[in-house]
């Protein structure tokens, strides 16, 4: 009886969470996924970029959120036809993200222009645009007595459109997003709809030697009708390779990450996120994995740099 009892609490703080507050999925390593972020990001690379994240949230709690995502990213113009003239990008993005019986599906294409003011500063505009799928699955829900509006399923399909913006120099970088830009209503409630978000991230590069660089970044995320989320973040690269971080969420986790390079295209990266919050006393904590592949190869072998910059 109070297992149930805990299981139903948290699940409706979980739904009240989603509702009234962030209704974009969370994710530790976005430093290292920024197209999956920000559309700003399509083609930013001379080259092929594919990702793909995994994310198991609250271990352990019925219900909790489950997640990730796939991108590709490719430049349209790889070569500049004369000094610092305008570049192209485009790529695609599928995410899922699911709380309980709740479930949302984005699919979207991105396309963004790079214009460069010097040879290392540069700013690039770009646009999501899809489609995203609410559903609600009834077959787990149990309700205490028959209810015909929960143990009924549904399912909306609405148009789906986000803003990116970027701006980088040789040693530092900003970026904004405004997500969900159109607000569709859910199929459940009265007034329960998307809702526009704002995040902004920033980051700066020390280049501690050679083969050692370390990149302090933050993220702010701005529901407008709910709390502010802010993730700091402290990430040490080792001679392009290896690279391990820590970081703290806001009222939520203390968080460690580690990564590695595989012949300098094949990445793969693990976070662990150490729950604070009071969500700890009915779970335990959150694993993400990821793995990328990049066709193109630093311009310093072995050395110390970050994509972020190139």
């Amino acid at each position: 009886m109070m297992k149930g009892f805990l299981l139903l609490l948290s699940l409706s703080c979980l739904l009240k969470f989603s509702i009234t507050a962030q209704q974009m999925p969370q994710y530790t390593q976005w430093m290292s996924h920024q197209f999956a972020l920000n559309p700003a990001h399509a083609g930013i690379k001379k080259c092929i970029d594919l990702q793909t994240l995994y994310r198991a949230q609250w271990i352990g709690l019925d219900g909790a959120p489950r997640g990730g995502f796939v991108t590709a990213s490719i430049p349209l113009i790889s070569k500049r036809r004369k000094y610092l003239s305008a570049r192209h990008g485009m790529g695609v993005k599928f995410e899922n993200d699911r709380i309980g019986q709740i479930g949302l599906n984005r699919f979207n294409m991105a396309y963004a222009g790079h214009f460069n003011f010097s040879k290392d500063t540069r700013l690039s505009l770009g646009m999501y645009a899809g489609i995203v799928q609410f559903g609600f699955d009834p077959s787990t829900a149990t309700t205490i007595t028959a209810d015909p509006a929960v143990l009924k399923d549904a399912s909306v399909v609405s148009p789906d459109a986000h803003f990116g913006a970027w701006w980088n120099g040789l040693n530092y970088y900003f970026g904004l997003t405004l997500n969900q830009l159109i607000p569709s209503r859910w199929p459940m409630g009265n007034t329960s709809k998307q809702r526009i978000h704002m995040m902004f991230n920033a980051g700066y590069r020390f280049n501690v030697s050679d083969k050692l660089t370390l990149i302090p970044a933050a993220i702010v995320k701005i529901p407008f009708t709910g709390p502010m989320v802010f993730d700091i973040n402290l990430n040490l690269d080792i001679q392009n390779t290896v690279n391990l971080g820590v970081g703290f969420r806001r009222q939520d986790a203390l968080i460690a990450m580690i990564g590695f390079k595989i012949k300098e295209q094949f990445s793969i990266q693990y976070s662990y996120d150490y729950t604070i919050s009071s969500l700890r006393n009915v779970s335990s904590n959150t694993h993400e994995i990821s793995i990328g592949f990049i066709t193109c190869k630093p311009d310093r072998k072995g050395s110390a740099n970050c994509p972020l910059f190139e």
